[in-house]
């Protein structure tokens, strides 16, 4: 580990992992080579090949998460382990293990809650060509409805904070969990920050579990909600817009020719209008209200953030209480 990262600090290797015997045994070596003071956790996700034998014969602590979907292991991984720093990557071998302090010294350095390395060229090649569209039009996306904080949303090479991990709610199952950790950092408006870093390839024998359709459904259903959770005004506005245009587009001629022979001779659409005039209102309204609650719900989740410590508590503690020279030696024996 580079001098510049403080060895005092517990850094937590997190590797969800569903299928992947031929890259993982390799992933776990780098990274014990690249932090040796780091604990390595590899969350097994049913496989059904030797995955957890490998990651165990590499030297990392492998535990079962039963419920499928990557959503769900990084819920338990949050949950499960207490450190100051965590490193969560892929098991697959497209992210270097290499590049592992270079995430950390940025999340430290630039004091960020959540750093992220960016993958080089993944729009280029990412495999499949709708792999490819669906990161350009997603992080296009991402970046019209919930700001411009991120240019790579969809990567697993990510260095967060005691504080996030503890305040990250963690509500999606699937491969949608890195928008959620993004959307939620944009919400409470988080210092994060970005690192261009290599992406390879997959090796032979290894492929992909991503879905172009599928999961590209479940990512933009995902925006949706978060969307109406996190922007209400804004997602019922555009329904509350969409009808009425459409009611006024109905209403229009029929008024032009009530104008001119003082009759309604269409009134199943008259009616029909004004239900989606009196449709558009009502989206309105509820917009305004959830824009209040969203408001409460923010400030909520930010007070909560605060009241977690950066660092482990307990360690934090014994550092205060010691002079500066033992300092060291008391979070190392804590």
């Amino acid at each position: 580990m580079p001098d510049s990262i403080d060895a005092d600090l517990a850094i937590a290797v997190l590797i969800p992992c569903y299928n992947e015997e031929h890259t993982i045994g390799d992933v776990v070596a780098r990274f014990r080579a690249t932090l040796p003071h780091a604990s390595i956790y590899v969350y097994d996700n049913n496989s059904s090949d030797l995955t957890a034998l490998r990651a165990r014969a590499s030297g990392a602590i492998v535990i079962r998460e039963p419920r499928q979907g990557k959503g769900n292991v990084v819920r338990r991984m949050f949950a499960d382990i207490d450190a100051d720093i965590y490193l969560m990557a892929d098991g697959d071998g497209t992210y270097a293990p290499e590049d592992a302090p270079q995430l950390i010294n940025v999340l430290l350095t630039e004091q960020s809650d959540m750093a992220v390395g960016t993958r080089r060229g993944v729009t280029d090649d990412a495999g499949r060509a709708g792999h490819a569209f669906g990161n350009r039009l997603f992080n296009g996306l991402y970046k019209r409805l919930f700001g411009r904080d991120f240019t790579d949303i969809f990567s697993g090479y990510r260095a967060f904070t005691r504080r996030f991990v503890k305040s990250f709610p963690a509500v999606s199952g699937g491969f949608e969990i890195e928008t959620e950790m993004s959307v939620h950092a944009s919400q409470l408006k988080l210092p994060v920050s970005e690192i261009g870093l290599d992406y390879g390839r997959r090796p032979e024998g290894s492929s992909s579990k991503l879905s172009t359709y599928r999961d590209g459904a479940r990512i933009l259903w995902m925006f949706a909600m978060l969307m109406k959770e996190t922007r209400p005004m804004r997602f019922f506005g555009a329904i509350a817009a969409a009808f009425a245009v459409a009611g006024l587009t109905l209403m229009t001629p029929i008024l032009i020719e009530y104008a001119a022979t003082g009759l309604v001779p269409r009134m199943p659409t008259w009616v029909l209008s004004l239900g989606l005039l009196m449709f558009s209102a009502m989206m309105a309204v509820s917009g305004l209200i959830l824009h209040s609650v969203s408001r409460g719900r923010a400030e909520q989740k930010r007070i909560f953030y605060l009241t977690m410590p950066a660092r482990h508590p307990r360690k934090a503690a014994v550092a205060m209480a010691q002079p500066d020279g033992k300092r060291g030696a008391a979070s190392r024996a804590a």
